[in-house]
């Protein structure tokens, strides 16, 4: 498959060494944050990968090409722009095809990683079942993507617009191993609890990635979502983001805003009605993310 994509000279020179690597998605730099900020924090996540001993390798189309990794001028160049599309699994190869630019959410991420043999994927928040989804049949391809891809996932849980008790019961449906890093509650994104019992607790990268190898052994496909809480300085709890989500859903309701511009606009309204902190614990949390991805690349290049 590798005349499918084509690798960053950092990542290509960590697979000849077989060194560890950690993908990143590239929707928050082309969906998430305004020029230069977006490259800024793009830059300070792939450093944070770098300084825990791994090798980042941010995934996104440019010109009908899979990158894994974008050289300097290609992140710099995918920041300012202004009409990439954000790609799912459905959207990836059509993308591709037609040589169109765009920027991989969590499940085409995967899809991309799983391609180039990289095994750990760190993002912000995983996509799971919307609010209302019993009527508007509205859940995100990354709950399936986990169930069918072999990627570790470590994520800050799910976005915590959501509803995630239904999140939770659909990736146990589909036999997506959820594993809390560190503590016996679910995060909520923002918030370090959800108020939720996670299904599974580890407190070492090293138990993570035992668990990840167990399952290739065993041959069951899918990969597993590592829920990491947001570090206790940065979070927002979850008693004052509740009204602030209410209100941006309501707002998303009245308006008529649906489908896959509904998290473009709760975000972007949650950002206005924070003043900018769901941003600032946002990037926080990546970084923590990462870090975390980064220790598990490294137990899982151990022999």
């Amino acid at each position: 498959m590798t005349d499918l994509f084509q690798c960053s000279g950092e990542v290509a020179a960590a697979q000849q060494a077989g060194l560890p690597i950690v993908a990143l998605e590239s929707t928050i730099i082309t969906h998430g944050m305004p020029y230069p900020q977006n490259l800024k924090t793009a830059e300070s996540v792939q450093q944070v990968v770098r300084d825990a001993g791994a090798v980042p390798a941010t995934i996104a189309v440019l010109n009908g090409q899979l990158k894994i990794g974008l050289e300097a001028a290609e992140l710099n160049a995918l920041a300012q722009s202004s009409n990439a599309m954000k790609l799912s699994r459905a959207d990836l190869a059509l993308a591709m095809a037609t040589g169109r630019t765009g920027a991989t959410t969590v499940a085409a991420t995967m899809i991309a990683a799983n391609a180039a043999s990289i095994a750990v994927f760190a993002t912000g928040g995983i996509g799971g079942v919307h609010r209302g989804a019993e009527s508007s049949f509205d859940i995100s391809a990354d709950v399936q993507e986990l169930a069918q891809t072999p990627v570790t996932v470590v994520a800050a849980g799910a976005k915590a617009i959501l509803d995630i008790p239904k999140t939770l019961e659909v990736l146990e449906t589909l036999g997506v191993p959820v594993i809390t890093f560190g503590q016996a509650e679910f995060p909520a994104f923002w918030a370090r609890s959800s108020g939720l019992a996670s299904p599974q607790r580890l407190d070492s990268a090293r138990d993570i990635a035992a668990s990840h190898r167990m399952r290739a052994r065993l041959g069951v496909p899918g990969g597993q979502l590592v829920a990491n809480p947001i570090p206790m300085p940065d979070e927002i709890p979850l008693a004052l983001m509740t009204p602030i989500i209410e209100q941006a859903l309501a707002e998303a309701e009245s308006r008529g805003i649906g489908q896959n511009q509904v998290t473009p606009f709760l975000l972007g309204r949650i950002f206005e009605l924070t003043e900018g902190r769901s941003l600032t614990a946002n990037i926080a949390l990546v970084r923590n993310n990462a870090r975390l991805a980064a220790e598990i690349a490294g137990e899982l290049t151990k022999r």
